[in-house]
């Protein structure tokens, strides 16, 4: 059986389009129109990745997006307009993995959707070395749990992927572009300011336990995660 998409979008022919696609790509899709409606059924069902429009009428997409994180870590894929980049920093803040600019092709969301999944999933397979820590920071490839100082930072599954790659490679420089290949399976954009998102959201969890300045940002290369621990 493929994986479960859930479609949160008003537009139903583009619901049923999508849902046709993913379908023949493998996924098994279903929509729902309202952004209430959506966040209630969530509650009750479990699916392996959510595609979220942010233009929904009622309770909008923003909104039904920081709901679905006070309860959820599925992968959430946003559905953005074209050029609107406030709605989609602000999305990533809020807990998004990743976006797409509408129109969409359904071919390059199928294929999103994969290497998000496929990301999820990769850390946990990883039976080499499932625990990786670093100072107070510990990293559980095998059931996907990120801690500092033995406390849960809570993350979302792309926040953990970006944690995990840069704890793994503590003490060195990692390019965004490598980040982002390890945590979303594709090539930076220009512009795309995703990953700086991320590590930002990062930094806050961990500055809220005790762990500030533990992911340092090096000028033209990337980021690093210091090896010691905070004073």
């Amino acid at each position: 059986m493929g994986n479960n998409v859930l479609i949160i979008d008003d537009d139903k022919d583009l619901c049923a389009l999508l849902s046709d696609f993913l379908s023949l790509e493998g996924f098994a899709a279903q929509a729902i129109h309202d952004g209430a409606e959506a966040v209630a059924h969530c509650r009750r069902h479990n699916y392996d990745a959510i595609v979220l429009d942010i233009m929904l009428p009622g309770l909008q997409g923003l909104d039904v997006l920081r709901q679905l994180r006070q309860f959820s870590t599925t992968p959430i894929l946003m559905l953005t307009a074209r050029g609107e980049d406030t709605d989609r920093i602000l999305g990533l803040e809020l807990g998004a993995d990743d976006y797409l600019p509408k129109p969409c092709n359904p071919r390059e969301l199928a294929a999103r959707l994969r290497a998000i999944l496929r990301r999820a999933g990769m850390a946990a397979e990883d039976s080499k070395q499932p625990v990786i820590e670093a100072g107070k920071t510990t990293i559980n490839a095998a059931d996907r749990s990120a801690l500092f100082d033995g406390v849960d930072l809570q993350l979302t599954s792309t926040e953990f992927n970006v944690l995990h790659a840069l704890v793994t490679s503590a003490g060195t420089v990692v390019s965004k572009d490598s980040l982002s290949q390890s945590a979303l399976g594709r090539s930076l954009s220009a512009y795309d300011r995703s990953i700086d998102v991320h590590i930002s959201k990062i930094r806050k969890k961990l500055a809220a336990l005790g762990g500030d300045d533990l992911i340092v940002s090096v000028r033209g290369s990337g980021y690093q995660f210091k090896v010691g621990t905070p004073q």
